[in-house]
């Protein structure tokens, strides 16, 4: 595709993901893609590896995951390509024609995913997804039954330093105007979750946010209107690690 084509076809798409389509063209995503992607501490290669990536709208992560050699990448979603919300699927394709890729896809919402519905795969990209799910842990349950050896888990969590596995509940549009998003939890709940679905071994990769950078992070939320300074203090974004297959539990909370 000509670059002046692909241009004005990315330009007239709503884009949640910033991707680099070839021949100079980057779409205007809503999300600094590529900086989320350097917290996720994504194996560098995937060579002869299997992706399914949960909740893939614009399919960034699920490219991604191609480009560093898995041999099958699938895509699913199901709200951000034909739910209520401003996401469809166009983006999607658009960028899989553009890059010449090879990913899959199955729309399906999460609460459908079954080894029978996918199958099963090596490593599983659960992103940005869990905050917005009314029943978490079945979403987990979910994930669980697909995964054979590695997730990637990001979400928001809250209650933050608190110890005790716990999750905030947020009625309406608490959280940054949005009513799409139910729960935060905190790390050890997180922990807690992924443990009771099947994973052994887990552990948080982004490092604990500091006091300092918390409170400029709640200030900041306050003054654009997407929270109280003091419910944005207790909140943060985090990654996990779980693994399937040991013998036993262990955790790395922060």
């Amino acid at each position: 595709m000509a670059a002046d084509e692909l241009q004005s076809k990315a330009a007239a798409l709503r884009w949640y993901h910033t991707i680099e389509l070839g021949v100079g063209v980057v779409t205007r995503g809503v999300d600094d893609t590529p900086r989320r992607l350097a917290s996720l501490n994504l194996p560098a290669s995937l060579a002869g590896k299997t992706v399914l990536d949960v909740g893939a709208w614009d399919g960034f992560f699920s490219f991604e995951a191609e480009k560093r050699g898995a041999t099958r990448v699938l895509a699913t979603d199901s709200y951000s390509w034909d739910g209520p919300g401003w996401g469809t699927k166009d983006g999607f394709n658009l960028a899989r024609q553009a890059l010449n890729s090879r990913v899959e896809d199955v729309n399906i919402d999460v609460v459908e995913l079954s080894p029978e519905r996918v199958g099963t795969f090596d490593v599983v990209l659960f992103l940005g997804v869990l905050y917005h799910l009314p029943n978490p842990l079945l979403a987990l349950e979910r994930i669980a039954s697909v995964t054979r050896e590695l997730l990637i888990l990001e979400t928001v969590v809250d209650l933050v330093g608190i110890k005790r596995p716990a999750a905030a509940f947020y009625p309406g549009a608490e959280l940054n105007r949005d009513p799409t998003n139910w729960w935060g939890p905190n790390a050890p709940a997180v922990h807690a979750m992924l443990q009771t679905v099947g994973f052994h071994r887990v552990r948080t990769v982004t490092p604990r946010p500091s006091a300092l950078y918390r409170a400029l992070r709640a200030v900041s939320h306050h003054v654009r209107g997407r929270n109280r300074i003091d419910l944005a203090f207790s909140q943060d974004r985090a990654v996990f690690h779980a693994i399937r297959g040991s013998s036993r539990p262990e955790a790395d909370i922060q």
